[in-house]
């Protein structure tokens, strides 16, 4: 597999996996809306689709940290009303980015980050701050998260902007999105070792070089968050998601 080889070869390579994979344990460990960051990085090390199959088994551990650390923050009916949408996303997705050539995947990621930012700022300067509660909601953004999430492992974004808008503090927030991700993503697991051929023992390998850095990060992220007051957590997380999706855009 090429993108291995080059990896391998590449010290530049490792720096910008590394680098991932120390933010992936930060993100994992509350600090959300950084995602987009990881995703480019390991798409800079791998190349788009390939990267999905490399980042996928760090996802599920760092979810499994998460889980441990926030389970008993955790808002069940919130995860209850979204994951039928997602999973029905991934579904689509994974029909959807199976054949897509490298650069249409590239600009659909692209594509998907400016409605994103878009959404995010509409968001932000409604006067109203009702929680929507309509189904329709939930299944527009779940849908376009389980989507992204198997197009790009990008369904940080979406997520943030459902969890802002039910208002959850902090801790219930970093609860439900560790739940709700932890299951998300082990439901794609099959999809990329047995349709997309992304994930193969190289591949895993590859995960369990990279793993030290992810351990790192959780830690520090665990820190960091604790210093955060909720307030100032939910304009941050806005903040970060666009930063971030303007960054993928432009790499």
């Amino acid at each position: 597999m090429t993108y291995i080889t080059a990896l391998t070869a590449s010290p530049s390579g490792w720096i910008l996996a590394l680098l991932a994979s120390f933010i992936l344990g930060i993100s994992k460990s509350g600090l959300k809306g950084i995602s987009i960051i990881i995703v480019t990085l390991m798409a800079l090390a791998f190349g788009a689709k390939a990267s999905t199959g490399v980042l996928l088994p760090l996802l599920v551990v760092g979810d499994i940290f998460a889980v441990i650390y926030y389970n008993r923050h955790a808002q069940w009916s919130h995860i209850i009303r979204i994951l039928p949408w997602m999973i029905l996303g991934v579904l689509i997705g994974t029909v959807i980015g199976k054949d897509l050539p490298p650069n249409i995947f590239r600009w659909t990621m692209a594509a998907i980050i400016l409605l994103t930012v878009a959404m995010m700022y509409w968001w932000d300067r409604k006067k109203s701050k009702k929680v929507p509660s309509h189904w329709a909601f939930a299944g527009m953004i779940g849908s376009l998260a389980g989507i992204t999430t198997m197009i790009g492992n990008l369904a940080g974004a979406f997520s943030n902007i459902y969890f802002l808008a039910m208002r959850l503090p902090k801790n219930q927030f970093i609860g439900t999105a560790a739940w709700l991700f932890l299951i998300v993503n082990s439901f794609k697991v099959p999809f990329h070792v047995f349709y997309w051929d992304t994930i193969t023992y190289q591949s895993l390998m590859l995960n369990v070089k990279l793993l030290p850095g992810m351990l790192i990060g959780l830690f520090v992220g665990v820190r960091i968050v604790e210093l955060i007051k909720d307030d100032f957590y939910r304009k941050m997380i806005l903040i970060l998601t666009a930063l971030g999706a303007l960054l993928l855009l432009f790499k």
